[in-house]
């Protein structure tokens, strides 16, 4: 049994990468296809959004002269090739999956508003949510609080490639240390990088709870819906 009946899970685009250097890691993309079709067997309703590092970073590329309204645009075009790779993987193990764009873009994507991703959600699709919040200046992080809020979840998981939230980076600092739970106010005192700021603060002010968890291990995302305390729970 899950103790979340409605989620917005945040995948992380550099995670699909895998084993590559860039782009899609078939592998990755079908092991995260079959945890988000376990978890849709359970009758939890998923709300995705996914980011585009593995492809292009609209920050980054401002820091090599682009302008950064354009590379912010061009991260999002990425967002929306993740989220259909995703679809189609999800298709592919016979889950109905449905992307929403946070830009006009008929016919690769449905454009998004609140009230259509639920009616899917309602209908038994995984809804996956690209774009991040159509706006530049705004990250993927953002994009999914705010998404998550406005769809009513109970929870964000935000899957990566760590186990929670540490004191300081475990891949850096073997002496980091990691925590069950934290609340919003010690992020901020700490200086975690759990998300940004504008995507922390959203979630606190509207309380929507933050489950920061490894999700490249295959079978984690089940055990998290279960409620076993394998990540970081953030309130």
């Amino acid at each position: 049994m899950a103790i979340y009946k409605r989620i917005l899970l945040k995948l992380s685009g550099e995670s699909l990468m895998g084993g590559k250097q860039y782009g899609i890691d078939e592998i990755r993309l079908q092991e995260y296809a079959a945890q988000i079709k376990e978890a849709a067997e359970i009758g939890v309703q998923i709300g995705i959004v996914i980011g585009g590092g593995n492809i292009f970073r609209g920050l980054s590329g401002a820091g090599k002269g682009f302008d950064r309204v354009r590379g912010d645009q061009m991260g999002m075009l990425a967002t929306v090739i993740n989220s259909l790779a995703l679809s189609s993987a999800l298709i592919n193990e016979g889950v109905k999956a449905k992307v929403l764009t946070a830009i006009r873009m008929e016919p690769i994507g449905e454009f998004y508003n609140k009230w259509r991703a639920i009616e899917l959600l309602e209908s038994g699709h995984v809804v996956i949510l690209s774009c991040g919040t159509g706006n530049p200046y705004f990250t993927t992080d953002s994009g999914s609080a705010l998404r998550g809020i406005e769809i009513e979840a109970d929870v964000m998981l935000k899957g990566t490639r760590v186990d929670g939230v540490y004191t300081a980076d475990p891949e850096k600092d073997p002496t980091a240390r990691k925590f069950t739970e934290i609340s919003y106010d010690e992020i901020y005192k700490r200086g975690l990088k759990v998300m940004d700021l504008t995507a922390t603060t959203l979630c606190r002010e509207n309380h929507l709870p933050i489950v920061v968890f490894d999700m490249d291990t295959p079978g984690n995302l089940k055990k998290v819906l279960a409620g076993e305390p394998i990540g970081t729970l953030v309130r």
